[in-house]
């Protein structure tokens, strides 16, 4: 199917979702469907549940968000739970204006187009329709026909509440072209699109002296008023304003604590009382989740200032801090990486988790618990189990600092860096070195960072590079034991072996001679020496390696070289070790012989095959881990 017919198709199911009726027709489809009646800020909430709600640790998760915001699981849940879900049930919160404050480039600009874009499609929806009267440029709720007087018995019968008034403009209307028959008056299903101004707006302020009200609330149509004889006539008047337009929906507010007084006003009035003044009409009735955002030192600014305090208090703020994870910021790399044309560029592995270390510990604080290390914290953020470090210790460190995650470098800056990498040299490669050398580069040009702050970055950028050394060698000795399996695996079958005679304290039979020999204590202490098992601890890890063998025996699976994690890092250490002379010799001849070739040319395909390098990448690895083993 070409781009053409998908097209078709499209707009095929468009119109197979279009409805018209009456109001009568309206009701009795409430009858069945009472939830098509959902006030803006449930269709919010509605919308983000109906994807998904996922919990671990203690900690929901949304599916809503998950493939656009990373890192952010907390500031998510308290957004959803402590504003979304309260509004939704009609609790106070909803009248409040919802304001994003977080630094730069932290999401807050794609958590709204998120919720714009989200509301675009749930609209489409069966649970997500959304129905409004024809011909209204404000797509006013239909059920704002139902009098005043017989919204108490509308609710005993449809268990719907009704809220808001209609406006001058379809007042004048059911009298006018339907008698005052509300039974009478068209409704149709609407569908929400930024792009074509329904029921989502964007307010970007401008100069305060040039900028309208008109830009909020509507206009004057001042070529129409000979016609209709009077600007207080609603027909004189253009719905056109953000107001009008994001009735029913979300409109973003870009920049608002920037923004002239007089436009604040009229937020006040409709986000506490469900209405706002435009012309010489009643106050018009809207539905509508204002959600705004700003940064840090703009919003301190702003309620130090007494003037704001009645609008502060109708603000809900939600912080919105940089992501404290890892693993997380890799994710963030990746998706920026691959909506730009830098994608087919061969990354090596690592590379992105080293930029994002060093990310992370920018934006951490220092703890005032003895002995955590910024990098013990990075590591602990990101769920790596630390020796004396339990979950409730996690949760003490995140407590220390309230304002933890809200400055540092953003992930801007490293894709910058990266492209800058890239460009300039022309490289269709690059490894973690080359980005840690561009970001410590770009520090000295970065004009928003202090003196103080570059030379605690410049730190960091060392930091990162030790644990890119501790990964590289890790990776070939990996690459290497790989490339010898069966070395690996024979030296583990010796230790359970001998293991196994130690703690039955039974003897072995030397397979030349078979006289009965010890267990090889020598043996064992060189493998467990490598993981950090003290004399005293040998036995209870010895002990618990039988223990695991007799569990997988019960299970009928065989227990091997992958089936005890420390064991097979500690393996894989001492034969690492028993090979280092080998690597260095490898990697560092400029004329290796034959074999040492050959060796080369397996780890290298190793590299390539099972860790995701290419040829250049790998042996650049290679290179450096030699001059690492040399020093």
């Amino acid at each position: 199917m070409n781009i053409l017919d998908k097209v078709q198709q499209y707009r095929q199911e468009q119109e197979k979702l279009h409805w018209e009726g009456t109001l009568a027709d309206y009701l009795r489809l409430l009858k069945d469907r009472p939830y098509l009646a959902q006030s803006a800020h449930s269709r919010v909430y509605n919308m983000i549940k109906h994807k998904g709600i996922e919990e671990e640790d203690g900690v929901k998760s949304y599916s809503f968000f998950k493939d656009s915001l990373f890192g952010l699981e907390e500031p998510l849940e308290k957004l959803v739970e402590e504003y979304f879900h309260p509004a939704a049930r009609r609790l106070d919160v909803r009248k409040r204006i919802l304001l994003l404050m977080g630094p730069v480039s932290g999401g807050k600009s794609t958590l709204v187009s998120l919720l714009k874009r989200g509301l675009e499609e749930y609209t489409l929806t069966d649970e997500g329709a959304v129905y409004a009267i024809k011909g209204c440029p404000m797509h006013e709720d239909p059920l704002h026909l139902i009098p005043v007087h017989l919204r108490k018995d509308f609710e005993d019968e449809y268990g719907i509440r009704i809220e808001g008034n209609l406006s001058p403009l379809n007042l004048m209307r059911l009298e006018e072209e339907y008698d005052g028959r509300i039974e009478d008056v068209v409704v149709e299903r609407i569908f929400f699109s930024e792009d074509k101004r329904s029921g989502i707006g964007t307010f970007s302020p401008s100069d305060p002296k040039s900028q309208d009200i008109a830009d909020l609330t509507g206009s004057i149509d001042f070529s129409t008023i000979a016609e209709y004889g009077s600007e207080s006539d609603p027909r004189a008047y253009r719905f056109d304003g953000e107001l009008n337009k994001a009735n029913r929906g979300l409109m973003e507010f870009q920049e608002m604590l920037k923004c002239d007084e007089k436009f604040l006003w009229h937020l006040l009035s409709l986000t506490q009382e469900g209405n706002f003044k435009a012309g010489r009409f009643a106050l018009i009735s809207a539905d509508e989740l204002i959600v705004a955002h700003t940064n840090e030192s703009e919003y301190r600014s702003f309620i130090s200032n007494k003037k704001n305090e009645a609008l502060h208090s109708r603000m809900i703020v939600m912080p919105v801090p940089y992501n404290l994870k890892v693993d997380e910021e890799e994710k963030i790399y990746q998706k920026m990486i691959a909506e730009s044309d830098i994608k087919d560029v061969h990354i090596a592995p690592h590379t992105l988790k080293i930029a994002a270390m060093f990310t992370i510990l920018t934006r951490l604080k220092e703890s005032n618990q003895g002995g955590i290390s910024l990098l013990k914290k990075m590591h602990l953020y990101n769920g790596k189990l630390l020796e004396g470090f339990s979950d409730a210790d996690i949760q003490e460190l995140k407590k220390e600092h309230s304002d933890e995650g809200m400055s540092g470098i953003d992930p801007r800056y490293v894709i910058n860096r990266i492209s800058s990498t890239i460009i300039k040299k022309e490289m269709r490669s690059i490894n973690a070195l080359d980005v840690l050398r561009s970001l410590k580069d770009g520090l000295s040009s970065h004009a928003s960072i202090s003196k103080e702050d570059r030379e605690r970055y410049l730190n960091y950028i060392a930091v990162a590079r030790k644990e890119y050394d501790e990964m590289a060698k890790k990776e070939v000795q990996k690459a290497f034991v790989y490339s010898y399996e069966e070395s690996a695996k024979t030296l583990m079958d010796n230790y359970l072996d001998n293991v196994e005679a130690y703690c039955n304290k039974t003897k072995l039979h030397d397979p030349l001679t078979g006289d009965e020999i010890p267990s090889d204590e020598k043996l064992m202490r060189s493998i467990e020496e490598q993981i950090g098992i003290s004399e005293n601890a040998k036995k209870a890890f010895r002990e618990e390696i039988l223990i695991r063998i007799s569990a997988y025996a019960r299970k009928g699976k065989k227990f091997d070289y992958q089936s005890h994690e420390r064991l097979r890092e500690a393996i894989q250490k001492k034969l690492f070790a028993d090979l280092k002379d080998i690597v260095k010799i490898t990697t560092s001849t400029k004329t290796p012989d034959e074999q040492q070739l050959k060796k080369m040319n397996e780890v290298v395909a190793t590299l390539i095959d099972e860790y995701g390098y290419n040829s250049t990448s790998a042996n650049d690895l290679l290179r450096y881990v030699g001059s690492l083993l040399n020093r």
